[in-house]
């Protein structure tokens, strides 16, 4: 099936679950396959994603319920990932995707790499004095949604979250931004809108917040999301800058799942997948892999209640019908 779990290495559960979400991804895995290989030993031991393929053909070869992530592990930590530390998913997710991208060799699979997961947004902002207004794109590889409102209280639907990243912001007194137009600071008005969604897309939910003491506090509260994702139901005209023929595409299916309990000092992490090839639900406990049925899945909505419950931390969607 290719369900196979990975060896908990020391506090490697954020590891683990955020490999397993890349090597469950075949259209990721047909990009890794086509890498050439590094030619001198010193070379394949520092190579992220020559070690990752590693991992994938003894995770498909071997005859083991799990398999020691160990030696990607050391590899990364020639590159400044730490190893036996508790680590942030996001975090972490977004340092493997760039060694990945840093490390391959071929122009044409960086290009599909970015192809895969880069989310694009165009960002603007309108003076309110004289409406001039700036354009910029930018790109971003995981999707950041807040799950409070600008008023902090609680979101109530994935939706909502995506509503509330888009909804413009007015920046005004010590917010103000230089007009060229007006040749002064001037209240602005700032919104993003959604200009391109990958095959692969990942979204963040922002569950861990910093309070006024700085302490990092995390928000447990039930946040449901959809299996299917319809972004042309739910965006208006001017929360997207795309034509007809891409905002056809941006219709999504879950595919997985990472999600974290406990709390910020002390937690763990496993992940729920989706297999692509087998349309089954598994859940990735380090080492400990059985199928799982949505109603399981559904039980990382959150509750803030259940401190040791799981709670969806990385949502990640697959396209349905991709050009």
């Amino acid at each position: 099936t290719g369900a196979i779990g990975l060896y908990n290495i020391g506090q490697s559960c954020c590891l683990n679950s955020v490999l397993q979400v890349f090597l469950m991804n075949i259209h990721f895995t047909r990009i890794l396959r086509r890498i050439t290989v590094p030619r001198h030993t010193v070379q394949k031991r520092k190579n992220v994603p020559y070690q990752m393929l590693l991992l994938l053909e003894e995770m498909q070869c071997g005859k083991q319920k799990a398999v020691s992530p160990m030696d990607l592990a050391y590899c990364l930590s020639a590159h400044r990932v730490k190893l036996f530390v508790q680590h942030d998913a996001a975090q972490l997710f977004l340092t493997l995707w760039n060694l990945v991208k840093r490390q391959m060799e071929e122009p044409e699979l960086v290009e599909k790499l970015i192809d895969l997961y880069t989310v694009c947004v165009q960002e603007c902002v309108a003076c309110q004095k004289c409406f001039f207004e700036t354009k910029r794109n930018s790109n971003m590889v995981t999707l950041p949604l807040p799950v409070l409102d600008s008023n902090s209280y609680m979101l109530k639907t994935l939706e909502d979250c995506l509503q509330c990243f888009l909804h413009p912001e007015e920046l005004t007194d010590q917010n103000m931004c230089f007009c060229e137009q007006c040749g002064r600071k001037t209240p602005v008005l700032q919104r993003t809108k959604l200009v391109h969604l990958p095959q692969t897309l990942t979204i963040h939910l922002k569950r861990f917040c910093f309070e006024k003491s700085a302490y990092i506090h995390k928000l447990s509260h039930y946040l449901p999301f959809p299996q299917d994702l319809d972004f042309n139901a739910l965006l208006t005209e001017n929360q997207c800058q795309a034509d007809d023929n891409e905002k056809a595409t941006w219709q999504y299916e879950l595919f997985a799942v990472v999600a974290h309990s406990g709390s910020t000092s002390y937690g763990h992490y496993c992940a729920y997948i989706r297999s692509l090839t087998e349309c089954k639900w598994y859940c990735f406990n380090d080492s400990e892999v059985c199928q799982v049925s949505w109603d399981d899945v559904k039980c990382t909505y959150g509750h803030s209640k259940l401190h040791w419950g799981q709670t969806a931390y990385l949502l990640i969607y697959m396209k349905k019908h991709p050009q």
